[in-house]
């Protein structure tokens, strides 16, 4: 029976080809990229070039996609005042500091309660408790406590009342940390935001598909790309009435913004 060989370095030689080819690719794109990365999924690597230039067109197997990021952009008025104070009180001796402050926060308790503000609204935030010293002494020749809370103020309209009561009650041992505005219920402009990102994308899909001749399809998919956090915006403001002893509060604007990424089909 006749025997047929093919010659090996004719493999050789092809495989030695082929090698060289990718070496080459490979090395070119290393120039050109820096170090390899792990490769994202074909849906990461949309999302992340749709933050980043608004669009990206991609087909696989026929099936032609666009990817567009959308925002939306809500404002509304805070609703809600968060106090956050106490009192600081210095004394001779740790048990007299400590007795002064409580009665101090008591008496600030009081006076926000009987301005309207319900128990459950008062939270304990802090306690400290500070030796302090002569120099070069290193005996205690008194005591700091100082005692802190927060009250949240679902009026505003009485918030600069019931702000000025508290502080009055704790007299000269009050001190206040700070105020912030919030917006009580979300939900609504929540929705509202949402809308405005996915008609956001829906424009930027449809003047996208057709620059390309392309029919827009449905949704694919849709990513949220954040939690969406309120922030301030510089709007109109006003302060609250009341008696003239009151803390003026202007509550302003705060901003609700939604980002998404929509895949689309195109037709």
């Amino acid at each position: 029976m006749p025997l047929t060989s093919v010659p090996a370095y004719r493999a050789v030689a092809v495989g030695g080809t082929i090698a060289a080819v990718l070496i080459g690719a490979f090395a070119l794109g290393t120039s050109q990229h820096g170090a390899a990365s792990p490769p994202a999924t074909g849906q990461q690597a949309a999302a992340q070039a749709a933050a980043q230039t608004g669009a990206v067109l991609t087909s696989a197997t026929g099936a032609a996609r666009i990817t567009v990021s959308g925002t939306g952009t809500v404002s509304g008025t805070p609703d809600q005042l968060v106090l956050s104070m106490g009192v600081s009180v210095n004394a001779a001796s740790v048990g007299t500091a400590l007795s002064d402050a409580s009665q101090a926060v008591r008496q600030v308790t009081a006076a926000l309660r009987a301005r309207g503000v319900a128990a459950s609204d008062i939270q304990t935030a802090g306690l400290s408790i500070q030796p302090s010293y002569q120099p070069n002494s290193q005996t205690p020749d008194g005591y700091g406590v100082t005692e802190s809370l927060t009250a949240t103020l679902r009026r505003l309209a009485s918030a600069g009342g019931q702000i000025d009561a508290a502080v009055r009650a704790g007299g000269n041992a009050t001190t206040v940390e700070g105020i912030s505005l919030n917006l009580a219920d979300t939900s609504s402009l929540l929705a509202r935001a949402r809308a405005a990102a996915v008609a956001d994308a829906r424009v930027k899909a449809s003047q996208y598909a057709r620059a390309l001749g392309q029919s827009l399809g449905p949704v694919v998919s849709v990513t949220d790309q954040a939690a969406p956090e309120p922030f301030p915006f510089e709007g109109q403001a006003f302060a609250t009435a009341g008696r003239a002893a009151s803390v003026p509060i202007s509550p302003g604007k705060q901003q609700l913004s939604v980002s998404i990424t929509v895949v689309y089909a195109l037709g």
